[in-house]
């Protein structure tokens, strides 16, 4: 006996898809009431969106599918590494909020959707991610690196999901409230 009828196959897609995350924003778990239907989210409503724009190359997604046949169980690890340039003290203040907060994660990626806009993924819905692990260092050479690496990692029940996509700018959907900053 099935517990799931499969909906659709597959065919091979185009060569137009594109790796990297272009934009990073945060919204404090408890401040965020988000809608899903069918894999997307449909309506958001909180109070601000914190954008942080990333270097092309620098930060990534990520989700792994952990499953146990004999439990019977599968959940999702989601997971975000964002890496900026510089050590500043606004960083440094920023860091001790971040690691304080369990967070729901937008990642505005290179890959674009059906209307041509950037598509941009959930991560953290129903149980938040948590700054868990990072570095803020100083190569010991002049063309070393000096800024900071952070990894938000949690697990969900369901798997991240798409956002609708948006008229002109991120999140300016009619259904959606929280002012970008």
């Amino acid at each position: 006996m099935s517990c799931t009828t499969l909906t659709s196959g597959r065919d091979i897609d185009c060569r137009n898809s594109a790796g990297g995350v272009k934009a990073l924003y945060f919204v404090p778990f408890h401040d965020a009431a988000i809608v899903r239907a069918t894999g997307e989210v449909t309506d958001l409503d909180c109070t601000s969106i914190f954008k942080y724009n990333l270097k092309r190359g620098m930060s990534s997604i990520s989700e792994s599918i952990v499953g146990s046949t004999d439990n019977g169980s599968v959940y999702y690890t989601q997971a975000v590494t964002m890496k900026l340039h510089k050590l500043t003290k606004r960083d440094q203040n920023e860091i001790k909020l971040l690691a304080g907060t369990r967070l729901v994660v937008f990642a505005e990626l290179n890959q674009t959707v059906t209307g041509g806009h950037n598509a941009i993924f959930c991560l953290g819905a129903d149980n938040g991610l948590e700054l868990n692990a990072g570095t803020n260092a100083s190569g010991s050479g002049l063309g070393d690196a000096s800024g900071y690496e952070w990894t938000f990692d949690g697990q969900e029940l369901s798997p991240m999901s798409i956002v609708a996509d948006y008229t002109s700018e991120p999140f300016d959907n009619t259904a959606f409230t929280g002012t970008v900053v």
